[in-house]
């Protein structure tokens, strides 16, 4: 399937060509490319160290590339990165809180830091954006992990920015957390500002984000709408279970392409699950096994990200 569309940007506010940055033994970033539009959500997608982070960073202009360009608001964060800074917001995958300081204080003070004034009652908004106005006097010891994202997120707004770069902004976080997270960015997408996030958590972009690039090995090898990538393996189905068998033996069955195993669960990805059903049940037969929580599931971003790598993205 062709993975690799960019479709025509309307007004594209980040530009990234051929980009490369690499370390001893390591190419982190290999010749990735793709444009991001005004307004948009815009999600990498890849398991850890799959070069989501670098990417991102080349892009905000803490790193410089080795080679390939970078445009963002027509300026190149390398060369003009006063330019850029004013008008982008970045919450790092951990953002590093002033353990002595209030919310209310770190936001005053992170605007202080961009040379904007912000009173006590415009800091008190910011913070009722990010719902943490109740906990202005709280230190960040105090805070739970989902408050202190939230925290990090308000941080990342101080400067009324255009672009946000939210780097495994739940990562870490509870069911209820990671909602709340993704309730705040869809209120930014709302007020006109671009998203710009990486994840490993393949529900989080197919929820969130109207286009995403697959990044593995710093090689971009898929990008489209999740829609789009998700119907391009039709045919292709999951079959879950808890049932414990050979993982040589359920490869071998008819019409499995991939066996993944996390946890108890085994799923099997099948292009032919009538086939692949009858084998299995001949099989755990065979072996005296039960099948137990026996699932068919359609096809999800997760089974894309299998075709294209053989591997789980949380591998």
């Amino acid at each position: 399937m062709n993975t690799l569309v960019e479709t025509q940007i309307h007004s594209p506010v980040i530009e990234v060509a051929d980009l490369v940055k690499a370390y001893p033994g390591v190419k982190a970033v290999d010749g990735v490319s793709f444009r991001v539009g005004a307004g948009e959500i815009f999600g990498l997608l890849g398991p850890n160290g799959a070069g989501k982070s670098t990417t991102l960073s080349l892009i905000e202009g803490l790193r410089r590339p080795d080679a390939g360009t970078v445009r963002v608001l027509g300026f190149d964060p390398a060369t003009r990165p006063a330019a850029v800074k004013q008008r982008i917001g970045v919450q790092l995958q951990s953002t590093s809180l002033l353990p002595d300081l209030t919310a209310l204080e770190q936001v005053a003070l992170f605007a202080r830091l961009y040379g904007r004034a912000l009173n006590r009652a415009g800091a008190l908004a910011l913070l009722e954006r990010v719902a943490l106005a109740e906990k202005a006097g709280a230190l960040p010891g105090q805070l739970s992990g989902g408050q202190q994202q939230r925290l990090a997120l308000a941080l990342a707004l101080v400067n009324d920015p255009e672009i946000i770069f939210l780097d495994e902004p739940t990562a870490g976080l509870d069911p209820q957390a990671r909602h709340n997270l993704w309730d705040l960015v869809r209120a930014l997408r709302a007020e006109g500002r671009t998203v710009v996030l990486t994840t490993h958590y393949m529900e989080e972009a197919e929820v969130l984000c109207e286009r995403v690039g697959i990044i593995d090995g710093g090689k971009l090898l898929a990008l489209d709408t999740p829609g789009a990538l998700i119907n391009a393996m039709e045919g292709t189905s999951a079959i879950t279970t808890a049932a414990s068998l050979p993982a040589a033996a359920l490869g071998a069955l008819p019409g499995v392409r991939n066996v993944q195993t996390e946890g108890v669960t085994t799923r099997l990805q099948t292009d032919a699950v009538p086939d692949t059903i009858g084998a299995l049940l001949d099989l755990a037969r065979r072996q005296g096994v039960a099948l137990r929580d026996l699932h068919i599931l359609q096809p999800s971003l997760e089974d894309v990200f299998l075709q294209l790598t053989g591997r789980s993205i949380r591998a």
